[in-house]
């Protein structure tokens, strides 16, 4: 009988705690957005640029990229539900659950780190760690197309509007191939990184946790980097319809060439969701200043992006942090 009612203390107590932690969590990141979109000249400007235009078409332009977001979100759900069915089986509402509850916690956390607890709390306790290293593949998928792209755009980019001696630009070739080919056959033979820290005594007592490295086949690689391409073309086609509605004489190669050099430097950088946006703003309005003069624009559309793509998901994410499970042993809502 007393154990009875310690358990049902301590189930008690557990449920308290969580409430308590869910309610932090949420109220942490909407002080944090509303703090930060107060203060945000960058959306003023885009709303100044919005006035010059017809309702209609702002309505239909706007609720276009708005539908790209949720099909850019939806997508990656599909690839978290690929990547972790290696160990743990959810439904598809229930990878979408997770994933925006992740850009939640993503936003007050530094490099996005947040995004993975969001997520793997909605599994089962024992397969938490795994989850983690299964989410890592897939941004390392994402990041490898990231890469690939910004490093072809970048040297398109010298080649076009930077003054250089042909040998350096040839040099600068030679590199952009090897830094491609070193992410391709990396991230296709990724299970080279289970046998590495396999051979190390420390992180042998590990490998339940990231022996799963070792389940994906280049087939299944594929699959994933599949998802993290239709991904990068979503996302990438926000930024091209924003940038050619409003500034139109650009030419849209020169579009997607800058905007996959914004990508690149953006991932390179350490930053926090929230602060992100001055990295973007800066590097968008330094190499967009060579085919077009219209700054505001530019910084205006760049500061669009990031409301619909973080803010925005952040804040319906918000409801699903409050469906976590910290302790795994409590029903679910």
């Amino acid at each position: 009988m007393q154990r009875v009612k310690v358990k049902k203390l301590t189930t008690r107590y557990k449920k308290i705690v969580s409430l308590i932690l869910k309610t932090a969590i949420v109220l942490l990141a909407f002080w944090i957005i509303y703090s930060k979109l107060s203060a945000n000249e960058n959306l003023e400007e885009f709303n100044n640029l919005l006035k010059q235009i017809p309702q209609t078409e702002i309505i239909l332009v706007m609720t276009f990229v708005f539908l790209l977001m949720l099909l850019n979100w939806c997508i990656e759900a599909l690839k978290w539900k690929r990547l972790i069915a290696q160990v743990e089986r959810i439904s598809v509402w229930r990878a979408i659950e997770s994933v925006f509850c992740g850009l939640t916690w993503a936003v007050f956390t530094p490099n996005r780190i947040g995004e993975y607890g969001g997520r793997v709390f909605f599994l089962s306790p024992k397969r938490r760690v795994v989850g983690v290293v299964a989410m890592a593949v897939g941004n390392i998928g994402q990041m490898v197309l990231t890469n690939i792209f910004g490093a072809i755009a970048l040297f398109v980019f010298m080649y076009r509007f930077v003054e250089i001696d042909y040998r350096l630009l040839y040099a600068l070739l030679t590199l952009s191939v090897m830094f491609c080919l070193f992410f391709i056959i990396f991230y296709f033979n990724i299970k080279w990184l289970n046998g590495i820290l396999l051979s190390m005594r420390f992180t042998r007592k590990y490998k339940k946790f990231y022996s799963i490295l070792g389940r994906y086949d280049k087939k299944e690689l594929f699959r994933i980097l599949m998802f993290c391409l239709a991904r990068y073309a979503v996302f990438s086609s926000q930024y091209f319809i924003l940038f050619f509605w409003l500034i139109p004489e650009i030419h849209y190669l020169d579009i997607f060439m800058l905007v996959s050099i914004l990508f690149f430097v953006q991932s390179t950088l350490p930053s926090l969701d929230l602060f992100d946006i001055g990295v973007r703003s800066a590097t968008a309005s330094y190499f967009f200043s060579s085919v077009t003069d219209q700054n505001v624009a530019v910084i205006a559309c760049t500061a669009s992006i990031w409301l619909i793509n973080i803010i925005i998901p952040a804040i319906l994410g918000s409801y699903f942090v409050f469906k976590l499970n910290f302790f795994g042993n409590l029903k679910r809502n």
